[in-house]
């Protein structure tokens, strides 16, 4: 099995689309009315329109990067909301949201 796309429900299709194309620079690879999807590596993210419903802990979109201060600060001169890059032992991390308020991530793990 592999992981084929992950589909974000939205009442907002537009203003997530911009995000996740102009802000977060992935490539639309479709559009039919309601549904929006963009490459991801060797996954998709698609948009759905219609209105979310998440549990009480919903899934975290994490992005990789190799260097995770130095992308937060490209994404966040496009408008992108990142708190502050935390640096473990091991790995760096950087946790932002959507215009959704689903979280996301940048990490080099």
């Amino acid at each position: 099995m592999r992981l084929a796309r992950v589909i974000l429900f939205t009442p907002q299709i537009e203003a997530m689309a911009e995000f996740y194309s102009q802000v977060l620079g992935l490539k639309q690879i479709a559009e039919e009315k309601g549904w929006r999807e963009f490459a991801a590596g060797s996954t998709t993210i698609a948009l759905h329109a219609g209105p979310s419903s998440p549990g009480r802990k919903g899934p975290k979109i994490v992005f990789h990067s190799n260097d995770v201060a130095a992308l937060r600060e490209t994404l966040v001169a496009r408008g992108a909301k990142f708190g502050k890059v935390r640096q473990g032992e091991v790995y760096c991390l950087c946790d932002g949201k959507d215009p959704d308020g689903n979280p996301i991530q940048l990490s080099n793990r």
